[in-house]
């Protein structure tokens, strides 16, 4: 593959990124609930999820997303179920300034990872994006593992790249919300979001 097909890449897959949907409104509904911090966990997931139909696409195995639908369909249930887990968390409870500075439990990492995970391979959009875009940019018959090692990184540079705005502005936006009342209509602010999300992830199951 020559730069051009790289670059070419890089760009399409940051405007796909960068257009709201289901994993910018969990990663920021995160980013509201907990910081910036325990957000990464859920960014890493996303990104995770991307390189898996990445990796479906560039072996042109699509089809195996459908032949393992129940395995598909078992992990975004599960995710979905701890977004709803965490708009309970926060609507009821809600999270301090200062529950936000304190380090996240390993638990709590993978848990976030897992449903950063479940969001991306519960998007159907996601597999057809890379279906559609990699034949442009690449012969997907005759593909180096070189090349292929290339993408994988050029999708996690892109992601975290146009992810990482969103996290950092909703993480301070929380910030600036010191008053006990206001927090506490932040906490359900981000409590609707990931409910919200996690309905759109089961509705699509």
């Amino acid at each position: 593959m020559v730069l051009t097909a790289y670059l070419a890449y890089a760009a399409a897959l940051a405007v796909a990124a960068a257009i709201p949907g289901p994993g910018v409104a969990a990663l920021v509904a995160r980013a509201l609930g907990t910081g910036a911090q325990r957000s990464i966990p859920m960014l890493v997931g996303l990104a995770l999820g991307d390189v898996v139909y990445l990796s479906l696409a560039v072996g042109g195995l699509a089809f195996i997303a459908n032949t393992f639908a129940g395995v598909f369909a078992a992990i975004k249930i599960a995710g979905a179920c701890y977004l709803i887990y965490l708009a309970y968390k926060f609507w009821t409870a809600g999270i301090e300034i200062q529950d936000v500075r304190k380090s996240t439990g390993k638990r709590e990492g993978v848990t976030s990872f897992l449903a950063g995970l479940a969001v991306t391979l519960g998007n159907p959009k996601v597999v057809i994006f890379y279906m559609a875009i990699l034949p442009v940019v690449m012969d997907l018959s005759n593909v180096s593992f070189n090349a292929y090692l290339l993408l994988v990184a050029i999708t996690f540079a892109v992601l975290f790249l146009v992810m990482t705005p969103y996290i950092l502005l909703a993480s301070r936006a929380r910030s600036f919300f010191k008053n006990p009342i206001a927090l506490k209509r932040l906490n359900r602010t981000a409590a609707s979001a990931m409910a919200a999300t996690a309905t759109w992830i089961i509705s699509r199951s």
